[in-house]
């Protein structure tokens, strides 16, 4: 017997505790999913009511981006492309 045939006779024991652990799995992560695609419509809703009302989404994703930055992080990114910017005169 193979460890995948083992495995799936273990899964379809006859008491079902396996089979209803997976099943219960399952069932979560099919309802944390849900969750995930309602989430998300609300937060496209949001860029779109941002967006009618005249805020650049680019500049509010990037806003976005930076505060999930560590504080250190992002002042060693910040002075990196400082840095480039200054190799390729582009700096202010």
């Amino acid at each position: 017997m193979t460890t995948d045939t083992a495995a799936i006779k273990h899964v379809s024991s006859s008491e079902g505790v396996a089979a209803d652990e997976l099943k219960q799995f399952i069932e979560r992560i099919e309802r944390l999913e849900e969750e995930k695609a309602a989430v998300s419509g609300d937060i496209k809703e949001v860029f779109a009511e941002l967006k009618g009302r005249g805020f650049d989404v680019k500049a509010v994703r990037s806003i976005l981006a930076i505060r999930k930055q560590d504080h250190s992080e992002r002042t060693e990114r910040e002075a990196i492309l400082e840095l480039y910017l200054q190799a390729l005169g582009m700096a202010a």
